[in-house]
């Protein structure tokens, strides 16, 4: 009897492989469905072939393990969100306008004019969030209203794909897109030469806006902070990073979590391997981003904090206004790393710029200080102190201190913090900052 089971099981089994198998060839076409039929069609005569010398009732008993695993793979075939996009409601503390680019996205976007007449900046900030194609959580908007309050006129979007912001083809999310949106989305502003700050993979797009001269040409000033890889070469580094975060050291995080469906953990799963495509067709990109919730996320939250705030680190955003495409945020950053190097073009910016870079990084340093090597025009570098790579995260005088530093360099006043790591102190820093 436990011979039986034991075969049975293992029956079960490779056919579960087999359907996956299937699905990595076909790249989930049509749903999965192709992928189950020809699995069950070989799984039948499977059990047609193995019960073709038995009597009547015992013919049947090959079709248990048939009847288990398609069961099991039918779940990966079937929707268990809405297949159509459903955007997150509006915030109740700041308009949502919606305006479409003349390189075609729409994009949501969010107005924080100065809210002190006292102290008004003549130059419009602009906010790049990170992700990519993320929405802008509520944390962010937070310091961005922080900003306002200090007399910035501070404009954000949601880049093409996130929060709420319009969908676009998979095959038209690349770096180069977003570059161009960036320079459209300036263009319709119409308010001449802006500030940028660029988080994250907005300072990735920031970077690269920096190393193209035509859109350079409308950048006052750009603060790139905690950037990612700025290009192929510099995605293909592997190095230090900063000091010890809450990766490994905070709770699990809570609420629901898509890949604890069969097929949302099956689709997610495959492409983060680069089994699956980003455009598979086992889950529509709509589908995707209605399924992905704050908690898939996982430790990578965590990792954006110091080992010190493991315990305490803040709800980011709420359930309402999270947004984000695994599969296009891959996409995204398959195209970077295809991407030959900026570095010559980068070494032609005259854009007067600064880079922030934080103790806990998450990110490789090489990621910043490649960027701080090319770019003749970085004026200072500020070294955060006691955070992570979400910077103005709310706890303590984070925010207060991020504001200080971005402020000070728009307004060209002295440091708050000393201008380290310059160029001459890379290596110095590589080594002491880990």
């Amino acid at each position: 009897m436990a011979g039986r089971l034991a075969l049975a099981l293992a029956a079960i089994a490779g056919l579960v492989v087999l359907f996956l198998a299937l699905i990595v060839l076909t790249d989930g076409a049509a749903s999965g469905l192709p992928a189950w039929g020809t699995t069950l069609g070989i799984a039948t005569a499977a059990a047609l072939w193995w019960g073709r010398r038995r009597p009547w009732p015992a013919r049947l008993v090959p079709f248990l393990p048939v009847v288990v695993a398609a069961a099991l793979t039918a779940s990966v075939c079937i929707p268990t969100v809405p297949t159509a996009r459903r955007s997150p409601p509006d915030l109740p503390f700041v308009a949502t306008q919606h305006w479409t680019l003349a390189t075609g996205s729409r994009v949501a976007v969010y107005h924080y004019p100065p809210a002190n007449a006292g102290t008004r900046h003549p130059v419009p900030l602009v906010y790049l969030h990170g992700g990519p194609v993320r929405g802008i959580s509520v944390l962010d908007h937070r310091f961005l209203q922080l900003l306002a309050r200090q007399g910035y006129d501070v404009h954000a979007y949601e880049q093409a794909g996130g929060g709420r912001s319009d969908l676009l083809p998979m095959d038209q999310y690349t770096i180069a897109r977003s570059v161009r949106d960036l320079d459209a989305f300036v263009d319709r502003l119409g308010k001449g030469r802006v500030d940028i700050l660029g988080f994250s993979a907005g300072g990735v797009v920031l970077t690269r806006a920096l190393a193209d001269p035509r859109v350079a040409a409308r950048l006052h000033r750009a603060i790139i902070a905690e950037p990612g890889p700025m290009d192929g070469p510099t995605a293909h580094i592997t190095g230090h990073k900063g000091r010890e975060s809450a990766r490994d050291l905070a709770p699990t995080m809570t609420g629901p979590r898509s890949t604890r469906t069969p097929r949302y953990a099956v689709a997610f799963g495959l492409m983060r391997l680069g089994l699956l495509t980003p455009d598979t067709g086992l889950i529509g990109q709509a589908e995707g981003v209605n399924a992905f919730t704050a908690a898939d996320l996982g430790s990578d939250t965590a990792s954006s904090y110091c080992a010190r705030d493991a315990h305490r680190i803040p709800v980011e955003d709420t359930e309402q206004n999270f947004s984000f495409s695994a599969a296009a945020s891959l996409r995204i950053q398959e195209t970077i790393k295809d991407s030959p190097s900026i570095a010559p073009q980068l070494r032609h910016s005259r854009t007067p710029a600064m880079l922030m870079i934080a103790e806990c990084s998450s990110q490789v340093r090489q990621w910043a200080t490649t960027i701080l090597a090319n770019d003749p025009a970085i004026q200072r570098t500020q070294y955060m102190p006691g955070v992570g790579h979400h910077m103005w995260n709310g706890l303590d005088d984070n925010n207060d201190r991020a504001a200080a530093v971005v402020s000070a360099f728009l307004q060209d006043k002295p440091t708050p913090l000393p201008n380290y790591p310059t160029r001459s102190k890379i290596p110095a820093f590589l080594r002491d900052h880990k």
